[in-house]
Formats: structure tokens, C-alpha cells, sequence
């Protein structure tokens, strides 16, 4: 079977036509399988499946969240084995991931016309390894503690997620944070707690966030991980320990990809860390889901390697 599309009819955009997957099916004909799983229980069945049919290609018609959710499930199953190439078809309210590796934009029914005119042209596409970073066994690009799942909680509760949503949210952030208003004494909640990783140890401190990437980008166009890119197999990890006002006023080194202050900020390349948290449960964010872990502390490290068509 050439290309298997997983289809998440919850995600953002994909809620609102919901017989595109029907489309899409349609499209690949002869070629391809969709499936549109409902539960966390049916989308390891579709990995299985698709194992099964031997899919060259797992195409994602979701977010971020999409995308680690079946990428964690799909590697569950696969264990050792290489994971099909995969092409990501965008379809949610957030698409870090895809903006970040600067991939085609457009609706997922015809990005899939897209990558099915290549692929049958050329069988042997060519595709780019990305690294992904492994949270308490899920895997995704993006993590972080403090201001950052607070920030997506403020954006989520707005009930109309978007882009537009978002850099809104930022703004009345920023606006929040300079006259000292409700917002901003939510978002300065930050996390007490130490890091120990593979080049050193962070003292026990108040922190803003600590948080990591394995790709540049944190969305609306910041890149808070700009060593990522050139570092493959290792993890950027980031710790900000200034106050808001102080993070407000480092924005636009963010936003063109260069370091903080060093008296604002530490950073490493590691490919393993611990988290120690004064807190539980702690709150964190994953490739834009905000979860809770029932510990004290956390272990991230680096994940898998995955090959993306670009």
C-alpha cells in the first residue's frame, strides 16, 4: 500500500468538512487507505493495519496534536522498526510543526493530491530527518513547563483557537504584563525547580519556564530553539529565569531566532534532562497539549528519528 492518511475528524479544521477523509479516500483510490479512528484504542488498530499493508507513507490530516498523538501510537506498535515516511497534511488549529520545516501550505485534500501526483511520479520522494524529543514515552517536538502551557490555556479558553487567536492572546499578554493586569499575574506563575541534564545542573530557582525543542519554532513565528535545526540528535533545551517584563523585552530577539540575555536566560544542548519540581501534579505542554504529570518529576530525552517529506 502506498500512502495510509490518518484522518483526525476532531481536529480544528477538519471539524468542519467532515467528509473530506470520504474525499480524500476517494482520491488515493487504488493507491491508498484513509482511516478516521475515534479512539486512542482505534488508532493503534490503524497503526497495526497499516503495518500489516506495508504503508511507504503515513500521511497526518491533523495538528500538532495530531501529529504526536499518532506518531507516539504508530511507534508504539512499529517498536524497532522504521516508521513510514510521513507527510504532514495539516488540518488543525495549530501547524508549529509544519510552519517550523517549512512545508507546503494548504488544505489537507490538496496537499494529499499533492504528495499522491508525486509519489506516483516518483515512487523514491525524497524526504528530510527530523528528530523528535520522547516525554514519559510520547513523542513530539515541543515541550515546555510554567508560562508556556499557561499561555496555551489562556489561548484555549478564548474557544476560538486560531492563528489570529493566538497572536490576539499574545498581544493582550504583552499588554497585561506592562500595566500589571489579571493576565499577567496568571501568566507569572511560574515553576520552582531544578534541572539536571547531560552538560550540567540548574540550581533549584524560580523559573518563568523551562522548555525544549527539537525544531526551531514555538509558533506565530518565534524561535526560542534556533540551535535545534543545526543540531541534530540533541534537544534544545531553554531556561528562562527573568520576570515577565524583562521576557517582553527579549521578544524580538526570539522572533529572529537569537540567544536571551545570559542574565535572563540558560541554555544547552543535551539529549537527556529531569525536571525536579517543588509542585505536583506538574502542568506542561506538548506539541501544543497542555497535560498534567501526577510526579514531582519529569524526564525528557531525545526520541526517535523521523523521516519527513518536505
Amino acid at each position: 500500500m502506498a500512502i495510509g492518511v490518518v484522518f483526525n475528524p476532531r481536529a480544528g479544521k477538519n471539524k468542519r468538512d467532515p467528509r473530506a477523509a470520504e474525499r480524500m479516500q476517494r482520491m488515493l483510490g487504488d493507491h491508498g487507505v484513509v482511516s478516521a479512528p475515534e479512539s486512542l484504542d482505534e488508532l493503534s488498530r490503524c497503526a497495526e493495519d497499516f503495518r500489516k499493508q506495508g504503508v511507504d507513507v503515513l500521511a497526518i490530516a491533523g495538528g500538532d496534536g495530531t501529529n504526536h498523538v499518532t506518531l507516539t501510537h504508530f511507534a508504539a506498535v512499529y517498536g524497532d522498526s522504521p516508521l513510514p515516511k510521513l507527510a504532514l497534511l495539516r488540518g488543525g488549529t495549530m501547524n508549529t510543526v509544519a510552519d517550523s520545516l517549512r512545508l507546503p501550505k494548504g488544505r489537507p485534500e490538496g496537499l494529499l493530491d499533492r504528495l499522491l501526483r508525486r509519489y506516483l511520479e516518483t515512487p523514491t520522494i525524497d524526504t528530510v530527518e527530523q528528530w523528535t524529543l520522547s516525554v514519559e514515552g510520547q513523542l513530539g517536538f515541543l515541550w515546555g513547563l510554567g508560562v508556556v502551557p499557561q499561555f496555551l490555556q489562556e489561548y484555549y479558553e478564548t474557544g476560538a483557537p486560531s492563528p489570529k487567536t493566538a497572536a490576539i492572546t499574545l498581544a493582550k499578554g504583552i499588554g497585561s504584563t506592562v500595566v500589571r493586569g489579571a493576565m499577567f499575574r496568571r501568566l507569572r506563575e511560574g515553576v520552582r525547580c531544578s534541572v539536571d541534564h547531560d552538560a550540567g545542573h540548574w540550581p533549584e530557582r524560580e523559573w518563568l519556564t523551562v522548555t525544549a525543542g527539537t525544531i526551531a519554532d514555538i509558533g506565530l513565528g518565534f524561535k526560542p530553539y534556533y540551535r535545534a535545526p543545526k543540531a541534530p540528535g540533541f534537544v534544545h533545551l531553554l531556561g528562562i529565569h527573568t520576570s515577565p517584563m524583562g521576557f517582553v523585552l527579549e521578544l524580538p530577539k526570539v522572533f529572529q531566532g537569537r540567544a536571551m540575555s545570559e542574565e535572563k536566560a540558560v541554555d544547552a544542548l543535551v539529549t537527556e534532562f529531569t525536571v525536579r519540581c517543588k509542585r505536583a501534579p506538574m502542568r506542561y505542554m506538548i506539541d501544543g497539549d497542555v497535560r498534567e504529570h501526577e510526579g514531582d518529576s519529569m524526564t525528557v530525552r531525545i526520541g526517535r528519528p523521523v523521516r519527513i517529506i518536505r
